[in-house]
C-alpha cells in the first residue's frame, strides 16, 4: 500500500505454487518490510475513520457492479495508497487499530478481487496476501477465510484444479467456529463443489452442493457488498459442477437460471454470465441462441469498464460462425459496431 511498492504490485507474476497459508502463522515478506512504517504515527485516528473506510469499501463495490472494475479498481487503488495507509500509520486506541486492520483487510480483498477479474493476476494474489495478513494480525477470522476462497476462484479461473481444492478446502476451515453463518457455509462450499468437479471428484462435488443449497435456504435476504453469495451464485456453481462432468446441457440450464434471478444491478456478475452462457450453448452447438446471448452481454459490455468484458469480446470476434442466419448476420454487424465504440 506504500506508493513506492505500486510497481512492484503491477508485475508480480500469479504463483501456482504458493504455500496455503494457516491462519495463525502467515507473515508476508511485503508486510513484514512495511512494519517499520506502519510503527511511525501519522496523527491520531478513531472509530469515524474506520468507518469512513467501510463506507468506501461499500461505494466501491456498487462503483464495481455499476460500471466495471476498470473505473473502480483504480479508486480503489488510490484510496489503499493515499489515506488508508496513512490510517494504518496513525495512532489509535488497541482497539481502534485492530478495527482498522480489519477494514483494510476487506478493501484488499476486494481490490484483489478485482484485479482478478481484470486478469491482472499476480496483481490480485498479491493483495490476496496482503488482505490474508491484515485479517490476520486484526484477528479477522471471517475476511481471512473470505480471502481464501477468492483464491481458490483465481485458481479455478486458471485452470489449477488441485490448488483451487487446497484454497477452498482451508478457507473452509478457516471459517469461524460458531460465528460462520449460514450464507458463509454456503459461500465456501458452493467454492468446494466446483473445485472438487475440477479434479473429477463428482461425489463430493454433488455433496458440497446439497450443502451449499441447504445453507442458502437458511440465510436472510441481506445482500453483502463484499464477499456476498445469493441464489445466482449458487446456480452459477451448479453449472460449473455440470459442465467439469461434460453436462453441457444441465450446466447451460442452471446458468440460465441463475442469470433469471440474478439482481438488475449486478451488471458486471450479468456480462459474465451470458458471455460464459453464449459460450457454452456454442459449443452445444445451439448457434442462433449463443447469438442472441451474445446480443445480452454487448448490452451491458458497451457500457462497462473491465478487462473481463474485453476478454469475452476478443472470444467473440475470433468465433467462426456462418453467416447464412439473419441472426449471425445481426450480430456480425453489432460486433463490428462495438469495435469501433470500444476504439474510439
Amino acid at each position: 500500500m506504500d506508493p513506492s511498492r505500486r510497481k512492484l504490485l503491477t508485475t508480480t507474476l500469479y504463483s501456482a505454487a504458493l504455500t496455503v497459508p494457516a491462519f495463525s502463522a502467515l507473515m508476508t515478506t511485503a508486510h513484514a518490510e512495511d512494519r517499520g512504517r506502519l510503527t511511525r504515527p501519522t496523527g491520531r485516528i478513531g472509530q469515524g475513520e474506520v468507518e469512513t473506510v467501510r463506507r468506501m469499501t461499500d461505494k466501491i463495490a456498487d462503483i464495481l457492479d455499476d460500471l466495471g472494475g476498470g473505473h473502480a479498481r483504480p479508486m480503489a487503488s488510490a484510496f489503499l495508497v493515499n489515506t488508508v495507509g496513512g490510517y494504518l500509520r496513525a495512532a489509535a486506541p488497541e482497539a481502534v487499530h485492530r478495527d482498522m486492520l480489519s477494514a483494510a483487510s476487506d478493501l484488499v480483498y476486494l481490490t484483489g478481487w478485482m484485479a482478478m477479474y481484470e486478469r491482472a493476476h499476480g496483481l490480485g494474489q498479491t493483495y490476496y496476501l496482503h488482505a490474508l495478513d491484515l485479517a490476520r494480525e486484526s484477528g479477522d477470522q471471517l475476511t481471512y477465510c473470505r480471502t481464501l476462497r477468492g483464491m481458490s476462484l483465481q485458481a479455478s479461473h486458471l485452470r489449477y484444479g488441485r490448488r483451487a481444492l487446497e484454497f477452498a478446502d482451508s478457507a473452509a476451515e478457516a471459517a469461524p467456529t460458531g460465528a460462520a453463518g449460514p450464507r458463509l457455509v454456503a459461500f465456501l462450499r458452493g467454492q468446494q463443489a466446483h473445485a472438487s468437479a475440477m479434479v473429477g471428484d463428482r461425489r463430493t462435488a454433488v455433496v458440497r452442493l446439497r450443502e451449499a443449497e441447504t445453507a442458502l435456504s437458511r440465510a436472510d435476504s441481506r445482500r453483502d457488498a463484499v464477499g456476498g453469495y445469493d441464489r445466482a451464485a449458487f446456480l452459477f456453481h451448479v453449472s460449473h459442477v455440470h459442465y467439469e462432468g461434460r453436462d453441457l446441457e444441465s450446466s447451460i440450464k442452471a446458468l440460465k437460471s441463475s442469470i433469471r434471478v440474478m439482481s438488475p444491478s449486478e451488471r458486471q456478475g450479468r456480462l459474465h454470465a451470458h458471455a460464459v452462457l453464449a459460450q457454452r450453448q456454442h459449443e452445444h452447438g445451439h448457434l442462433e441462441e449463443s447469438c442472441r446471448t451474445w446480443g445480452r452481454f454487448l448490452d451491458d459490455y458497451e457500457v462497462l469498464s473491465t478487462a473481463r468484458g474485453d476478454e469475452h469480446f476478443g472470444k467473440l470476434r475470433a468465433l467462426t460462425m456462418p453467416r447464412n442466419s439473419t441472426v449471425v448476420r445481426e450480430l456480425h454487424d453489432r460486433v463490428r459496431e462495438v469495435a469501433k465504440l470500444k476504439a474510439a
